[in-house]
């Protein structure tokens, strides 16, 4: 996609542009046939819905997109309906899906720093940036993302799948946690291994980055070699664990909207290539 983000809108305010609308964390969206579609209006007034707040998101192929968020008692507007965001993966344009997240991420950024926090005067909007400056103390606030890592640990022809205690019954998953005050995010991989489920790793490779936005993380992922240990889950996050193969994996993984899919799938990929190659 050719999505150009921005603090700022180029064009004028009077030009109608994709308005990503959120009312308790859902997402406005018309469905018909299973394709989902933005609102595409000059604002949300046309649509008889008056926002708390609005932000400008970037411009798509020229064309602008907003953010707003509405609050209480709202009239939803004919053919449409509020959607969670998630269950719209799939049936929402890619770009505008992620948009969206963007969108998500940088209301409740809004709606969360509206006072100081040093000295608790109201903050205000920075003219030269998306950031917000304390008129007070001169505090200056930017959007929260939390860093977490996700982490695809490989023993042979095995993987390490997971079920944490949030999980529905049978749902596994690669190991994942946030990033700790002072750690490099290998050492967070290393750490967050050993605690989940008492093994060592070793030969830490980047292996790609995702934004999720619920509500600001940014996912980091990685792959690893099991090094040593027995597997001990921790029972406060993780409740079972084990090593599974391709061929064994649990019937319930992550869905294709996770980079936690993607590093299962590259795992599944790499031990078919090397079945299909013997001298792989």
């Amino acid at each position: 996609m050719n999505f150009v983000p921005s603090y700022r809108a180029m064009s004028q305010k009077n030009e109608p542009g994709l308005w990503f609308i959120f009312w308790r964390q859902k997402l406005l969206a018309s469905v018909e046939r299973g394709n989902a579609s933005i609102p595409y209006c000059k604002s949300p007034g046309e649509l008889g819905l008056k926002p708390v707040r609005t932000c400008f998101v970037g411009d798509l192929d020229g064309t602008a997109c907003y953010g707003a968020e509405c609050a209480g008692q709202v009239s939803i507007p004919e053919g449409m309906i509020f959607h969670g965001l998630r269950r719209l993966f799939g049936s929402l344009a890619d770009s505008h899906f992620w948009i969206a997240g963007r969108a998500r991420e940088i209301l409740d950024w809004e709606r969360t720093h509206q006072y100081c926090s040093q000295c608790g005067a109201p903050l205000r909007e920075k003219t030269d940036e998306r950031a917000k400056v304390c008129p007070g103390c001169g505090l200056v606030n930017y959007p929260r993302i939390s860093p977490a890592i996700i982490v695809a640990v490989i023993r042979g022809n095995e993987i390490l799948l997971a079920r944490a205690l949030r999980f529905p019954n049978g749902f596994y998953s690669v190991l994942a946690g946030f990033v700790e005050p002072g750690e490099s995010l290998e050492e967070s991989v290393k750490r967050e291994v050993r605690e989940e489920v008492g093994i060592e790793i070793k030969n830490i490779r980047y292996f790609g980055s995702q934004p999720w936005p619920f509500p600001n993380s940014l996912m980091i992922g990685f792959t690893a070699e099991y090094a040593e240990g027995e597997i001990s889950v921790d029972k406060n996050e993780i409740v079972d664990a084990g090593w599974f193969t391709a061929k064994t994996l649990p019937e319930k993984i992550p869905g294709k909207i996770s980079i936690a899919r993607r590093l299962i799938d590259w795992f599944t990929d790499s031990n078919a290539n090397a079945g299909a190659n013997p001298d792989h």
